[in-house]
């Protein structure tokens, strides 16, 4: 698969859990500092040059280690200051580069955004930043997490640690495989149709998406305001029960923004309990249409859970078959709207017609055409069509319906099981480039995540093993009713124990070794720039 012998001489350091790096940050067994520079070397090691992993667009070498540098002050210092650091606090994440960042570009992969720089932060980037976390960077993704393969960006592909040939999954492949090429412990990521869960079962990774509401989405870039959520990615259930601690919670400037505080996720995922439980099989997500290999998985832990005392129940959501096509109008219509404002006027990109009147118009078409890429552009006209007069009740609103219908099923099989369980993706990652012109084969990445984005409820994929056919990961996902969140991190920490007490060790564990590549001579963002004259936004 991949290649071999990495010289990173931090090995150990930087494959330890986000949890057990806190445990050693805490007892002083070592500094956030060498934490820090370890990843910050892996990631010099393996991202950039040719046939690097590709995982960052931006590297925040500077700051990280003044952060870092702040926690070691404060824990030397003792007193009542180092008590009061977040369990957290020197471990370092990486944000995908679709949440806006002081003092870092914000892209979200699209050369409309190329340099731009917020003036504020993201609510979850002022969260990690008050728990004293060191942000690594900017990650890697499909031009405005349009995409699940991450071979849209602007910027060149992310490529998957387990096969360097492969997907890492999208639109936040970025994340998923910096978590799991040991560039960063802990990761921010979006999901808006399974871009969290999906890049987490192909590269083996755990991807969470909350509840809809419970996670403030303030600063991050909208795509379809009414599905978007940004979500944790780790390495263990636990760490993301960690990290969606951090960033969760009530959020003012997020008018969508659930008013209840959360559970207590991290005692939830040390539960390790499912006895007694019911968990719903859902007829319609497995079975026909998946990957042998994925199904033997999935059947595996099923048998894992039966023996640890859960009870296994069939539940049967029909509308589920009609969720990837009204996801596919809503999703779209949204994104058209929110994508109206990348008009080469306010911010951004701006590029001048070469020929004819310089009117506003002419001035706009000529910045959407030169910096949208095909997929956005694809997405942004379908979107329009729907929304468009005489067109809106037959496409949208119909979508909508069904959506109703969906949220019902998920009603009527929560009151008869304690969570869903199902494969995260019908197949394991595919080569890049292998269904990049076919848009609709590249849609049904997307068939089991997608309902919880239309429902709103919380959803977890986590590591169930590698398929028998190509030795990659397989991905098990877990649903549970809105705002029961704990309930996910309680079953999916048992599973994952299960599981690894099979293995031997958690699966990354079993990954191939990844070649250093940092001779090689290409920037991360080495992408032609398109010339264009700066707007008043200052972008450039």
């Amino acid at each position: 698969m991949t290649e071999l012998n990495s010289t990173d001489s931090s090995s150990a350091l930087i494959r330890l859990s986000a949890a057990r790096l806190a445990q050693k940050l805490a007892a002083g067994e070592v500094t956030s500092v060498e934490v820090t520079q370890a990843f910050l070397d892996r990631i010099a090691a393996v991202d950039g040059g040719h046939r690097g992993v590709h995982a960052f667009l931006h590297v925040n070498t500077e700051e990280a280690l003044a952060v870092a540098a702040e926690v070691d002050a404060i824990r030397a210092a003792g007193g009542a200051a180092a008590e009061e650091l977040h369990e957290l606090a020197g471990v370092p994440i990486a944000v995908k580069d679709l949440i806006v960042t002081i003092g870092q570009p914000t892209t979200a992969g699209s050369k409309i955004l190329e340099g731009w720089h917020s003036p504020y932060d993201a609510t979850v980037v002022k969260r990690l930043r008050d728990a004293k976390m060191p942000i690594l960077g900017k990650t890697n993704l499909d031009e405005f997490a349009m995409g699940s393969s991450t071979e849209h960006s602007a910027y060149g592909p992310t490529r998957n640690p387990w096969d360097l040939d492969r997907i890492p999954g999208g639109s936040g492949g970025g994340s998923a495989a910096a978590v799991a090429a040991f560039e960063a412990p802990l990761a921010l990521g979006t999901d808006t149709g399974g871009s969290i869960r999906q890049p987490g079962a192909v590269t083996g990774t755990v991807g969470v998406k909350p509840t809809y509401g419970s996670v403030s989405r303030y600063g991050a870039i909208a795509m379809a305001s009414s599905l978007d959520q940004i979500g944790p990615v780790s390495r263990t259930v636990l760490d993301s029960a960690l990290l969606h601690q951090v960033i969760g919670g009530h959020d003012p400037f997020d008018s969508t923004s659930l008013p209840d505080p959360l559970e207590d996720l991290v005692a939830a995922a040390r539960l390790g309990n499912v006895n007694g439980m019911k968990i719903g099989i859902i007829k319609e997500l497995h079975g026909e249409g998946y990957q042998a290999g994925v199904e033997n998985r999935f059947n595996e832990s099923l048998e894992l859970l039966k023996q640890a005392g859960a009870e296994i129940v069939e539940v049967s959501c029909p509308n589920f078959k009609y969720a990837l096509g009204a996801y596919y109008l809503i999703m779209p219509s949204e994104a058209s709207s929110n994508l109206a404002k990348f008009d080469g006027v306010r911010y951004g990109l701006r590029v001048l017609p070469e020929e004819g009147p310089l009117t506003i118009e002419r001035v706009m078409g000529s910045t959407r055409a030169a910096g949208f890429g095909d997929e956005v552009k694809r997405r942004i006209i379908l979107g329009t069509y729907a929304l468009s007069a005489g067109y809106y009740d037959a496409y949208y609103g119909s979508a909508q319906k069904v959506r109703t219908l969906i949220q019902r099923d998920f009603e009527a099989a929560f009151a008869q099981a304690d969570v869903l369980i199902s494969p995260t993706a019908p197949t394991t990652a595919f080569k890049l480039g292998e269904k990049l012109n076919d848009p609709l084969a590249m849609y049904l990445n997307d068939v089991a995540t997608i309902p919880a984005n239309m429902a709103g409820v919380p959803g977890l994929s986590l590591p169930g093993g590698l398929a028998d056919e190509d030795g990659l990961p397989v991905g098990i996902q877990l649903l549970a009713p809105a705002r029961q969140d704990a309930r996910l991190y309680r079953v999916g920490a048992v599973l994952e124990s299960l599981l690894e007490a099979q293995w031997g060790g958690p699966l990354l564990d079993r990954a191939p070794e990844l070649t250093d590549t940092s001779l090689e001579a290409p920037s991360l963002t080495d992408a032609a720039s398109i010339e264009a004259v700066p707007s008043h936004g200052g972008s450039h």
